[in-house]
């Protein structure tokens, strides 16, 4: 069963940067065929979709809240999706999670076929 490992989180201050990291578990799981997503879940708050990127990475989308601030790439080669988050807010505090779906960008939304188990983003301000 591949797994999705997310790193990269940790203590920022407001208005700083920090970039996560997202790698599968095992080699032969290739990212090439699956769209890849960034979600966060704050304390008390329900998930939320933050970014997302198709099969090729030439498309993206982001939640509203991180358009302009929040940049989601994929390398398929390393098999590896980031998401460059910068002016950190403190709103952006949450646990975020990669997530994987190969039927499409609204099945990752809904029901994703593979989850990560997190990595936790902390903002003082």
């Amino acid at each position: 069963q591949v797994q999705l490992v997310e790193s990269g989180g940790g203590l920022v201050q407001a208005g700083g940067s920090l970039r996560l990291s997202c790698a599968a578990s095992l080699r032969t799981f290739s990212f090439s065929n699956y769209v890849m997503g960034w979600f966060r879940q704050a304390p008390g708050k329900e998930r939320e979709f933050v970014a997302f990127i198709n099969w090729s990475g030439d498309i993206t989308d982001y939640a509203d809240s991180v358009k302009g601030r929040f940049t989601i790439s994929k390398d398929n080669a390393k098999n590896t999706v980031y998401l460059q988050m910068n002016t950190l807010k403190p709103e952006d505090a949450a646990v975020y999670y990669c997530a994987a779906s190969a039927r499409g960008s609204y099945w990752l939304k809904v029901d994703a076929d593979y989850w990560g188990k997190g990595t936790l983003v902390t903002v003082s301000s």
